[in-house]
């Protein structure tokens, strides 16, 4: 998918089911699905242009949703005042500030994306499932495709909204403009079904151009995840165990190499999103819409941006003047620059409480550059400071979404939470993440022998450490009650957020102009996940 040419009537397509007014086009001025989903040529075409949407600056690409997930809580801090950023980190967001949007970052942007996905992904769906011009198993796996990115977008949505407009069929735009919300557990009903099936249809992996979709144990990955959410602990670490001792996935030996920019495609990584350099939204350049505007989905960046920011400003650094010129002779004898924009740092509390004998701390935690003494501390397991193959919001890296060791922590955490489990059994689960996160033995077992209490404790910190900035910290903290408890003890370098955090703080608001565009989203919840009535 990296190389992979796409014909001009994919964009054309895109640029109408993709535009930020999607909702407000005339139906008679869309290119017509039916005669365009013809052929399995045509149906790659739009399966590449929907993970295409993917990777926009509002969902995968840039920090789009890092920002949710990892936003506002111990672990991910800015270098400096962000205008985006603010809303989240500090809990400030109000249905207002939630249509800001900055390099296509808002709440807006990531609920107007997921739709586009999902619209994107019924009309395949549809289109193809009778159509005989596609042999059978082409048509089954394109639509286990379609089910299982559906299945992601709608588990965001819930993750990020709870109830919402939920639809599997082809809908007119009016039909679209005017849904209701939908219960939260009848969308993850559906989530869960379109996720049997991706299992049941999708391959163990995929290479070549395919390397950078989701394969059958990507959608197994986020059922366990929901089944961990009802609190089906036995299901969940079945679910686990399935991934753990059938898939092709295990765990590398050391921490440093899940993150080798070389070495992308690794035996850990489950799944990661494809990038590359030079290429815009992975399509032909200079493709224009209507209006003389490149389509949203192919402006947003020239390969990943999402490594610039977690990479320094050189602006910003080093922390003596006296050693700018040496540090600026070490980055150019490295072939180096800090290019990036430092807006995606480790956290004063994190720092301060990741255990200094981690050999993972290193990976999450550095504040030194080839002896110099930095401004911030960085987390440099995301950086690439590569100069000639990396430059700044265009970096070729893979944007690593699922991995193994994640699997490996929640059987742990299901074996400690099911009833009659054992935390020594549970710790066998983790073991090996232990064992290469330490110089010896005896400190990997330092969390031998707990109580279950304990043991959900170390859980906490261990997920910490080991998935620390890929996005999984604010979803963790909501599901296990404990947000309040660790935001009312944290200090950022610029905000407050202990002193501004409310209880509807766990999801997030439907935009204001959606609700403008479409009052039937408040008529089951006038006050909007609770931001229009304060309570």
């Amino acid at each position: 998918m990296k190389t992979k040419r796409i014909f001009l009537y994919v964009f054309m397509i895109f640029s109408c089911f993709a535009c930020e007014k999607f909702l407000e086009e005339e139906p008679r001025a869309l290119i017509s699905p039916e005669t365009f989903l013809s052929s399995a040529t045509e149906a790659e075409a739009f399966r590449t242009g929907y993970y295409a949407i993917l990777k926009n600056n509002s969902i995968y690409g840039q920090v789009g949703l890092d920002v949710f997930y990892d936003n506002g809580a111990d672990i991910i801090e800015p270098n400096r005042q962000a205008g985006f950023f603010e809303p989240m980190g500090n809990y400030s967001l109000t249905e207002a500030s939630a249509d800001v949007s900055t390099q296509k970052m808002s709440v807006s942007d990531t609920w107007k994306d997921l739709y586009r996905v999902i619209l994107n992904t019924n009309i395949l769906i549809n289109r193809i499932a009778d159509n005989e011009a596609i042999l059978q198993e082409a048509r089954t796996d394109f639509i286990a495709d379609a089910r299982f990115v559906r299945a992601l977008c709608y588990w965001h949505i819930t993750n990020l909204w709870g109830d919402a407009p939920y639809y599997t069929e082809i809908l007119t735009l009016e039909e679209i403009s005017s849904l209701g919300r939908t219960d939260e557990a009848i969308i993850i009903e559906g989530v869960l079904e379109d996720l049997e099936f991706a299992q049941a249809n999708l391959k163990d992996s995929y290479t070549g151009d395919d390397a950078g979709r989701a394969s059958k144990w990507a959608a197994a990955l986020i059922e366990a995840k929901i089944l961990m959410q009802q609190q089906k602990w036995q299901e969940g670490l079945d679910k686990c165990l399935e991934i753990i001792n059938q898939s092709p996935h295990s765990l590398l030996p050391t921490y440093a190499e899940v993150f080798d920019p070389n070495n992308e495609y690794n035996a850990e990584i489950i799944w990661s999103l494809d990038f590359a350099k030079d290429i815009i939204g992975q399509f032909e350049l200079g493709v224009q819409d209507a209006d003389g505007n490149l389509p949203n989905f192919a402006r947003d960046s020239n390969g990943n941006w999402r490594p610039s920011m977690f990479n320094p400003r050189l602006r910003d650094e080093p922390q003596n003047a006296e050693d700018l010129e040496p540090l600026k002779d070490a980055l150019a004898a490295n072939g180096e620059s800090f290019n990036g924009t430092g807006l995606q740092i480790a956290s004063k509390d994190f720092a301060e409480k990741f255990p200094m004998n981690d050999l993972r701390r290193p990976l999450n935690v550095n504040d030194m550059y080839e002896g110099i003494q930095l401004n911030h501390t960085y987390m440099p397991k995301f950086m690439n400071l590569n100069l000639a193959t990396s430059p700044r919001f265009n970096h070729s890296d893979n944007r690593l979404v699922f991995r193994m060791a994640d699997v490996h922590l929640m059987a742990a955490e299901c074996e400690n939470e099911r009833p009659g489990g054992n935390p020594d059994a549970a710790f066998e689960y983790i073991r090996p993440i232990r064992e290469r996160a330490f110089a010896t033995v005896a400190e990997a077992e330092e969390i031998l022998g707990l109580t279950q209490q304990q043991f959900r404790e170390a859980i906490y910190d261990e997920r910490k450490w080991e998935l620390a900035g890929e996005a999984w910290r604010r979803y963790d903290l909501i599901r296990w009650g404990i947000l309040f408890d660790v935001v009312e003890d944290l200090e950022y370098r610029f905000w407050t957020p202990a002193a501004n955090i409310e209880p509807w703080h766990v999801k997030l608001p439907i935009p204001l102009q959606e609700v403008i565009n479409n009052p039937a989203l408040l008529e089951s919840d006038p006050t909007n996940n609770g931001y229009r009535s304060g309570n």
